[in-house]
């Protein structure tokens, strides 16, 4: 009897085990597809309530030109707006999660009007770049330093900023230490970027789906390590910056919900000591809405950032 009553406990144990396995094997490939998987429907565009509409259709009007390379055999696209006068100063503006460059326009138009000529890419994964997976910045990085060789290659005398927004910012954070960025790149302006993936993907679990990180996020975090060889906490801008020499301006809304606002904060600490580096929080911003919150405010600080290290 005893033998028997032992024999179904196991059974029972080793059933309930296997539905549990069973059911977040189900929930991994679930929110893997939500968080990683390209799924070709863009979102963040400017809506034309939107006190920076204008500036979207001021850049509709500008003329560019599409350029194109390829990096880790993907062909990558990006817009090229000249400045109205000829300069060798260049900002890359790179956009944010499940976006692509249309929904980065009005920033366009803001360094266009400041007077640089502005690439805009496509992320892998998102417009009319190829990729079928999202990176969180950990692959994206590497595209982002090919844009800035092909703009070096192209213009050997280029002063390139990196600008991102969001998962864009964290992006241009982490390609900022990398040993192939080339010395045309001279500064970071980084607009509500996250730490690293695995913390804002452990916050947005809690926050949207009220899931504790256990053990769910750990086995999305390994679904990505086999599909796309990284783990989320690979994908660090904190690490990056540690490391960073750049000068970098480091923006934040202070009602961000999306990317906490206490993110900006860590990031701005663990830039390396020395290197210049400065904080704009703008008082009652959300997530990526600092510009639209304080236009002047945001174009201003920028303005100077960029006069004192790209000048």
């Amino acid at each position: 009897m005893k033998k028997s009553l032992r024999k179904r406990i196991w059974t029972i144990l080793i059933a309930i085990i296997s539905v549990l396995l069973i059911l977040n094997l189900g929930a991994t490939l679930y929110f893997y597809q939500i968080a990683c998987v390209r799924n070709n429907q863009p979102i963040g565009q400017v809506k034309t309530s939107s006190p920076n509409y204008s500036l979207v259709q001021k850049f509709n009007k500008l003329p560019k030109s599409t350029e194109t390379l390829t990096n880790n055999d993907l062909k990558l696209d990006a817009w090229y707006v000249p400045a109205e006068q000829k300069t060798n100063n260049t900002v890359i503006v790179v956009h944010g999660f499940r976006q692509d460059k249309s929904a980065m326009r009005h920033y366009g138009q803001l360094f266009h009007e400041l007077g640089y000529n502005v690439l805009m890419p496509d992320n892998r994964g998102a417009g009319n770049s190829q990729g079928n997976f999202i990176t969180f910045g950990y692959h994206d990085k590497f595209d982002v330093i090919a844009w800035a060789k092909y703009l070096t290659d192209k213009n050997p005398e280029s002063h390139i900023s990196l600008y991102g927004l969001s998962m864009g910012a964290s992006t241009v954070m982490m390609a900022s230490s990398e040993k192939s960025l080339p010395s045309s790149v001279k500064n970071i302006i980084e607009d509500c970027g996250y730490t690293n993936a695995w913390d804002e993907i452990v916050y947005q679990a809690k926050e949207s789906y009220n899931i504790p990180a256990f053990p769910l996020v750990y086995s999305v975090s390994l679904e990505s390590k086999i599909r796309q060889e990284w783990f989320f906490q690979e994908a660090s801008a904190t690490k990056a910056l540690a490391k960073d020499k750049l000068p970098i301006l480091l923006i934040h809304g202070s009602k961000d919900t999306y990317v906490p606002t206490s993110m900006v904060y860590e990031n701005y600490k663990s830039v390396k000591p020395g290197t210049p580096k400065e904080m704009l929080v703008v008082k009652n911003a959300a997530h990526a809405r600092s510009f639209e919150t304080n236009p002047t405010l945001y174009r201003q600080t920028i303005s100077k950032f960029m006069k004192t290290y790209n000048p």
